[in-house]
């Protein structure tokens, strides 16, 4: 399962409005991204109801979370992790796991160099653990998958095939304090529990966590109404409207994993934007910042009223090929021009890094099953399969059977290479994951700085996640 689809943009007018010019993208990488030839992994999961129909419902926008008092540590927050009913397909409630009982949850916006200290209480029936994905974060709050957030009345329970795992253990709640002395980025916050994040996000634990700075507020960009926060996710839905999934252990408690026809990953059939089926969204004929967990500029100014603009799913057919619809508006003043340089990135090589390390994401034998190993590993929380030191650059081999996004905890990193080529045209700037495309060989540069601790890798496929594709790092 991915949680964002990977997106082409390009438009058809309403009957007699003719055909609009291409949509001008200045921020990042095109909104085709990952080139030809890169496949997606996993089977379709249908819904047993019928498909909601496109753009009849409007894009709605997560709130923005307030925090609950500010002081000299930082802005403090809570959100209580709940099951609620949420209106997603017609006809029917879904039940889902939400922060603050919705999906996404709230968006928590914060500022570099101001520490936002989140409180995580949860009221579901199972373990919880929230990691902050691109969070710049020291090992205590980053979210090991073993460091639960038990609810009140539980203190073990027996998933990871029934091993015992002991890790860094709350009751009812965890406070989880983030520094956040990293530049601008869209962030974002989920469950990490170990064995279950899969059918977790799946049933809603996920919310943008948006990070701002002084040099990214040099440069304009386009802001309030014209900036979008865009959650991408694919849902399948039961008879009675709830979610599908197809994990082993319906309960998410004892036994990891889902049933085989889904090993290689959970592909569902109903397209969502921030909760909402195939929405539509009214723009002004202006330019606006599309934060899709990807950061893009689109430009709508050169379209006439009443354009419609599709974002399409280049990756699929059917009705999973269209992902949501603009609706081009009246013409408005737009200020903002796009600086010939957005920021300076410095550049990592490989003479820097102290050494060199290699690991292979491929297909194996987990628990007596079908998993996913890297190296020749499943996950187990008391192994360790790197030891950098703080402040050291290291060189990473990553090497892939099939599709792969790996991620890495802590630090961002630096594409060096694909195969025996430089990096491909979408490497660019610091990445928090990367795109292996199969039988790929992608070498990375990461420096290791900011804080000692365990840290995990992984891929980000949370099926293969899920069924042991993750190894340990320690930062000594």
């Amino acid at each position: 399962m991915s949680l964002a689809a990977r997106a082409l943009v390009y438009t058809r007018a309403f009957p007699g409005a003719g055909i609009a010019g291409a949509v001008g993208v200045g921020i990042g990488t095109p909104l085709l991204v990952a080139g030809a030839g890169t496949e997606s992994t996993g089977n379709l999961l249908r819904s047993e109801r019928p498909l909601p129909t496109a753009f009849t419902r409007r894009l709605t926008v997560p709130r923005v979370l307030s925090p609950g008092r500010s002081d000299a540590d930082g802005d403090h927050y809570r959100i209580v992790q709940t099951a609620a009913s949420a209106s997603i397909v017609p006809g029917a409630t879904t039940r889902i796991w939400g922060c603050n009982g919705t999906f996404p949850g709230p968006t928590i916006e914060s500022r570099r160099g101001r520490p936002a200290i989140v409180t995580h209480v949860n009221r579901l029936p199972v373990p919880t653990v929230v990691h902050l994905h691109g969070g710049r974060t020291p090992a205590s709050s980053d979210g090991h998958p073993i460091d639960f957030v038990y609810p009140p009345g539980m203190s073990h329970h027996g998933g990871h095939g029934g091993n015992s795992m002991v890790g860094d253990t709350t009751h009812g709640s965890r406070e989880y304090t983030f520094p956040l002395g990293q530049r601008a980025a869209t962030l974002w916050y989920h469950d990490h529990r170990m064995d279950f994040t899969g059918p977790s996000v799946w049933r809603g634990l996920a919310g943008f966590h948006i990070h701002r700075d002084e040099e990214e507020d040099g440069l304009g960009l386009p802001s309030g109404a014209r900036e979008l926060p865009l959650m991408i996710t694919d849902r399948s839905f039961a008879a009675d409207g709830s979610f599908r999934y197809p994990s082993i252990d319906p309960g998410l408690l004892h036994t990891p994993g889902v049933s085989g026809d889904y090993v290689a990953g959970v592909r569902g059939d109903t397209m969502l934007v921030n909760g909402v089926p195939w929405p539509v969204a009214e723009v002004d004929a202006v330019q606006y910042r599309l934060r899709i967990l990807m950061d893009v500029i689109v430009d709508f100014s050169g379209y006439r009223p009443g354009t419609e603009v599709t974002v399409v799913n280049d990756f699929d057919d059917g009705p999973m090929e269209k992902v949501m619809r603009f609706v081009v508006g009246r013409p408005a003043r737009d200020d903002f021009i796009l600086p010939a340089r957005l920021s300076t990135v410095e550049r990592l090589t490989a003479e820097q890094a102290v050494t060199t390390r290699s690991f292979s994401f491929r297909a194996g034998e987990v628990r007596g099953g079908h998993g996913w190993l890297i190296g020749q590993r499943a996950f187990s929380p008391g192994h360790i399969a790197a030891d950098p030191r703080l402040g050291t650059v290291e060189v990473w081999r990553l090497r892939a059977d099939f599709h792969r996004p790996v991620h890495l905890h802590l630090q961002p990193f630096q594409v060096l290479s694909r195969g025996s080529e430089g990096p491909g045209p979408f490497d660019a700037g610091w990445k928090d994951t990367v795109d292996l495309r199969p039988a790929e060989e992608v070498a990375i540069a990461i420096r290791f700085d900011g804080y000692r601790g365990t840290y995990v890798f992984h891929c980000h496929n949370l099926e293969h996640e899920d069924m042991a594709m993750m190894a340990n790092f320690v930062v000594r």
